[in-house]
């Protein structure tokens, strides 16, 4: 048993649908703002400023795969709740079919795809529910499997003291039609995420706690370090202490609010880089930085994050409002 990232099917699921989710670590649950992506991913952050909201996103990802985003966000005031839906897909590309031998066939293609509908509604002043419902396809070549899935998340928001705090249980749900005979996992998660912003200084700080349904992340790696007792001759166990293994669950990251139209985040994924980072050259796995800039009605950002040595994540979302544009 290695990393998390082969135990589950419909790994679509855990790519961040955002240039700011990207550059805050992946999983950014817990701000309460006008941002039509965060409400996407979390639907309790969902609420009325993001009414009209439309968002698309793109990310060229690892070895030509090319992912692709598009939400949209209104608000009711007869119901008091505000609505979303998106579709997510992932190109990975074209691909050459060769027989046993080697001699070329032909061409074939591999895809999926993720249409999500939520809500998310304010309980009180100070607390929101939300949930979305996702329908999620994989086509590859002649195979194919579907899925259902939901998000079920809350929030505790007080302007006045700065604090944001979230909790989300996403991806629980049930491959309805699988590749073989065997049914796999959807990649379930549970999250726990908080946010502080000074009220007299211009930063947000977040920590964020991911995959907390399953407490130990470590696993045995064949390419580890080892040490022989001198004494004995045998080989020294690596024992991982419990601060270690708590560590593999947190995601710092920062928010910089220069102004309304300008902010730089930053964050840090020790697990991220503990799992796919490379000894003899480490270089910046496991970070991930980004910008936010509004020009004009538009809201651009940029998403920067180093997967390992040689996967970079590049993300590019762009939102708009429409009730901006009947404004003049």
């Amino acid at each position: 048993m290695a990393q998390l990232g082969g135990s589950t099917a419909f790994r679509i699921l855990d790519i961040p649908n955002s240039a700011r989710a990207s550059a805050l670590g992946g999983n950014y649950i817990a701000v309460y703002d006008n941002d039509i992506n965060l409400g996407l991913f979390n639907p309790a952050l969902l609420n009325a400023t993001m009414g009209q909201q439309v968002a698309l996103s793109y990310l060229p990802y690892i070895d030509g795969i090319n992912i692709g985003y598009a939400g949209y966000a209104h608000h009711f005031d007869s119901l008091g709740a505000t609505f979303s839906g998106s579709v997510q897909y992932v190109d990975y590309g074209t691909f050459t079919r060769t027989d046993e031998t080697g001699s070329i066939l032909g061409e074939f293609k591999a895809g999926e795809y993720v249409v999500q509908v939520g809500g998310g509604v304010p309980v009180d002043s100070l607390f929101s529910v939300g949930a979305n419902v996702k329908f999620i396809s994989s086509n590859l070549d002649t195979w194919n499997s579907t899925a259902w899935a939901v998000d079920l998340g809350g929030v505790f928001h007080k302007p006045s003291k700065g604090i944001t705090v979230s909790a989300m249980v996403r991806n629980l749900g049930y491959q309805t039609s699988t590749f073989t005979d065997e049914r796999e996992k959807l990649p379930l998660q549970v999250q726990v995420g908080t946010t502080y912003k000074f009220k007299h200084a211009p930063f947000r700080l977040g920590l964020m706690f991911e995959q907390l349904q399953r407490w130990d992340l470590t696993y045995d790696d064949p390419n580890a370090s080892q040490q022989i007792d001198p004494t004995t001759g045998e080989l020294v166990e690596n024992r991982t202490t419990g601060v270690q293994k708590a560590m593999l669950h947190v995601v710092p990251s920062a928010e910089i609010l220069l102004s309304e139209n300008f902010m730089l985040r930053v964050a840090y994924n020790y697990r991220r880089r503990q799992e796919m980072v490379l000894p003899d050259k480490p270089a910046a796995t496991g970070l991930s930085f980004g910008v936010g800039l509004k020009v004009s009605r538009f809201h651009i950002s940029y998403g920067y994050s180093q997967i390992n040595l040689a996967g970079i994540s590049n993300t590019i979302t762009l939102a708009a409002r429409f009730s901006d544009f009947k404004k003049g």
